[in-house]
């Protein structure tokens, strides 16, 4: 069964709607000036009330690696998402599981939904460092509009190469289903197409969205 992110997670009741809802792991925000951005302080007691099984992953972005531990200490993180430029040697040194981003940019028409040449020997460079690799839009950081959804083969091209691989960009309760039938991803993580504005989640798309996708056999 496809695992589920509900990311963008900025407050308590959120966390444990998405809880409910069955979601295997929820993303706290930790990159200053972006719309869900939070604080150490606030996450480290969301994650003092999750039950056991739910992850808690901390979002970076170029941060230095001093305080990215820090930071995950101090939350009781268990999972690590690196959202930035980040080179392969930098995810090294830590004690939790690591997630890169590789952001994809829209396919063009000559490669019929295949992985571009340029992005795979790219991706290959973090196969040593990284548990999963999530595949994101190249477009910047959703204030709240909707997201163009990635080419979904090119997680399943991945994914037969025998990647841990998470499908982002544009996902909704509407077409979670579909790109995971597509894909077969490891997991699928949703940001701004569960929310009723940013920072804020529709509880009604939050269960949805779990739904759809734990749905597909």
């Amino acid at each position: 069964m496809t695992r589920v992110k509900i990311c963008g997670i900025t407050n308590l009741d959120d966390a444990m709607l998405a809880v409910d809802a069955g979601a295997d792991a929820l993303g706290f925000i930790f990159v200053e000036n972006t719309p869900r951005f939070v604080t150490p302080e606030k996450v480290a007691s969301i994650v003092r009330a999750l039950p056991p099984f739910v992850t808690p992953v901390g979002i970076f972005w170029d941060h230095p690696t001093g305080h990215v531990k820090a930071v995950a200490e101090a939350c009781g993180l268990r999972a690590l998402q690196f959202h930035g430029d980040e080179k392969p040697e930098d995810l090294e040194g830590y004690a939790l599981p690591v997630i890169k981003t590789i952001k994809i940019a829209p396919p063009s028409s000559e490669l019929e939904g295949r992985v571009p040449w340029t992005s795979t020997v790219k991706i290959m460079q973090y196969r040593k460092f990284a548990a999963a690799l999530l595949l994101d839009s190249a477009a910047r950081w959703s204030e709240g509009e909707p997201r163009q959804p990635i080419e979904w083969k090119m997680a399943q091209d991945l994914t037969g190469q025998r990647w841990r691989i998470i499908l982002a960009a544009g996902l909704t309760p509407e077409n979670v289903a579909r790109a995971v039938a597509t894909a077969r991803p490891y997991a699928v993580d949703v940001n701004s197409g569960v929310e009723a504005q940013p920072g804020r989640k529709d509880p009604d798309k939050v269960w949805r969205f779990v739904a759809e996708a734990k749905g597909v056999r």
